[in-house]
């Protein structure tokens, strides 16, 4: 248990309220200006860390210098010395401003968002970012748990400056002694990579942030930080439209580009991603990137085609056979092809060359039956190698094998994700309710385990959201206030927003006394259960007329005390209660001792002397004047 102290004689620390993976949070009072403030204190064992220690100023510097609604204000700064036997190191602290109210990963894990909320939450976050953006200062962790929704639910506060940078700081990049610093479900690509980064990294974590609000899940689910950051790298998020329906195309497109891998396709800064995520309130969609043009490869090069001349009209020859190609003028290879279809003159023959001998009937048949039978042969021929080529083009792949649907049951819902989308699955979630299965854990598939599908088929993993109806546990009376409603959250039902007070004999001031339902009830999960608190105070009984035994025993049933002072009365029977020190149904503190009066018989009068009476010897010797 934290022991309570005061921080340089000003600022009292009170309650733990938050612990992080370098600091502890703590409720405290401003001694001098009399607020509450939530002051950040650096685990001692990290202060002798100098990067743990320039990590923390350098959040104390970054947030000092922004004044916005929308981000956590820092109040001041300091050291102290660590608390415990054979500490000597200084552990600095942060005061920062306190904000009542709940972070948006409890939200979303509630599922207490509707498409509106989220669009306003992302809002106000993309106006932290845009004034922060203007100071210089990257966020480069932007999450659920960074960001709080102020008791009223209606504005945010973004908080958590720890790894925050100068935009200045060429140094700034996401790697650390070989670690990547944020969290693995929210790295912009460039994060990921170790790059350096900017503010449309923050602007990528901003949108994540939107799909997670509006899915009720983060774009990116692996089984290892490495996945999931592999994922941001490579692959391309569902839209948000096929987990939710309600989600509409224009907000698809405003988280599409959001979540663009390089930088200059998303927004370039938070104004831009503000006013498009307006227009899609409105229906208007941002519009489409344009597609990548691919460069030309020169194998596939095809040379125009040239006009023949007149040479290659006649022989029926191909292109290159142009005489532009070979060198020879057209007109001269024109007349040279022309001459050759020209008829011999036989009166003019060369002397060396015998005239040709003229083919009988017989033989012009058999030539003509030769020549049908080989164009015949060559029509065969081709109509057989287009059949074949017809077929070959036309042929369809065979179908691609079936696998099988694996068993997730009993799996986190994260691992049976992943566990389908192994097997080449399109998983979609479906939530019911179940007594026996915790939830968040699966229950099954459909088609079941085992069954024969496409790859690429949808699958629905069906997931436990819990039993449908609780019991409220028996042993709330006598625990705080704020235990209670952990517990009922934890049941998955609601403690009702006012707390109803009570007196009690038993129960210390500030403890539950009872519900309402009674502790042992069963109800509906996401019930609202009324919390009855002990005032510390109980109501005085009547007691005048009664004994001093039976009041005494009323009062202590009411866990008061007793104190008895007699007084004399002749008008009431003796020991009988005649009033009372405190008056009837007042309100006094517990244990607190009544005085009562009781009544007692007055004390007897004094007995009158007796007048003596004359003897009769003296009565005779009296004179006879003073007897008559």
């Amino acid at each position: 248990m934290n022991t309570q102290r005061v921080l340089n004689g000003r600022y009292e620390l009170g309650e733990l309220i938050g612990r992080g993976g370098m600091a502890d949070v703590f409720r405290g009072t401003d001694t001098v200006l009399g607020r509450t403030v939530a002051v950040k204190l650096l685990r001692a064992d990290l202060a002798r860390d100098p990067q743990f220690l320039a990590r923390f100023k350098r959040e104390a510097q970054a947030v000092a210098a922004l004044n916005h609604p929308a981000i956590v204000a820092v109040y001041d700064t300091g050291e102290c010395p660590a608390t415990g036997p054979g500490e000597n190191v200084r552990v600095p602290y942060i005061v920062m401003e306190f904000v009542s109210g709940r972070t948006l990963r409890e939200l979303i894990r509630n599922r207490e968002l509707s498409i509106e909320q989220s669009v306003d939450f992302a809002l106000g976050v993309l106006a932290a970012l845009e004034y922060s953006h203007k100071a210089g200062i990257v966020h480069r962790d932007i999450k659920p748990a960074n960001v709080m929704v102020t008791g009223g639910g209606e504005d945010v506060k973004v908080m958590d400056f720890g790894i925050a940078r100068a935009m200045a700081d060429s140094a700034a990049t996401m790697t650390q002694t070989q670690a990547v610093v944020g969290t693995a479900q929210y790295l912009s690509p460039e994060q990921a990579l170790g790059e350096t980064v900017d503010a449309r990294s923050d602007l990528y974590s901003a949108a994540c942030l939107l799909y997670e609000m509006l899915t009720g899940r983060p774009p990116f689910i692996g089984d290892s930080p490495v996945s999931v950051a592999y994922q941001h790298v490579r692959e391309a998020p569902e839209p948000p439209s096929s987990l939710n329906p309600q989600v509409s195309e224009a907000l698809d497109s405003v988280v599409a580009k959001g979540l663009q891998k390089k930088r200059a396709d998303r927004f370039q800064d938070a104004a831009a991603f503000r006013r498009a995520l307006r227009a899609a309130i409105n229906g208007v969609a941002v519009p489409a990137l344009p597609a990548t043009e691919v460069p030309t490869d020169p194998n596939d090069m095809v040379p125009s085609p040239q006009e023949a001349t007149a040479a290659l009209s006649v022989t029926g020859g191909g292109y290159a056979d142009d005489a532009r190609t070979v060198g020879i003028p057209a007109t001269q290879l024109d007349d040279a092809v022309l001459s050759l279809y020209e008829a011999p003159d036989e009166d003019n023959l060369p002397l060396e060359l015998p005239q040709e001998r003229t083919r009988t009937r017989r033989q012009r048949s058999r030539r003509r039956l030769w020549a049908a039978t080989l164009v015949i042969f060559t029509l065969l021929i081709l109509a057989g190698a287009g059949f074949w080529l017809y077929n070959t083009v036309n042929q369809k792949p065979p179908p691609p094998a079936k696998i099988a649907v694996p068993s997730v049951q009993d799996l986190s819902e994260s691992a049976a994700l992943q566990k389908l989308y192994e097997q080449n699955l399109k998983p979609q979630i479906k939530r019911l309710p179940h007594d026996t299965i915790a939830k968040g854990i699966a229950i099954g598939t459909q088609p079941p385990a085992g069954s024969s599908v496409d790859p690429g088929s949808d699958v629905t993993l069906n997931v436990s959201d819990g039993p449908s109806a609780v019991t409220i546990p028996a042993d709330l009376p006598g625990r705080t206030e704020a235990a209670v409603r952990d517990v009922l959250r934890q049941k998955g039902l609601v403690g009702a927003p006012t707390t109803t007070l009570a007196n009690s004999a038993t129960v210390p001031a500030n403890m539950v006394i009872t519900t309402n339902p009674a502790p042992g009830s069963t109800v509906a999960v996401g019930s609202t259960v009324e919390i009855i608190v002990s005032t510390g105070k109980v109501l005085v009984p009547q007691l005048a007329g009664l004994t001093v035994a039976e009041a005494e025993a009323l009062l202590k049933s009411n866990g008061l005390g007793i104190a008895v002072k007699e007084a004399e009365n002749s008008q009431v029977e003796p020991g009988k209660v005649t009033g009372q020190s405190d008056p009837v149904n007042s309100a006094v503190e517990q244990g607190k001792t009544i005085t009562v009066t009781v009544a007692k018989a007055p004390a007897p009068s004094p007995t009158p002397t007796p007048t003596p009476t004359p003897s009769k010897s003296k009565a005779q010797g009296t004179p006879p004047e003073l007897l008559g």
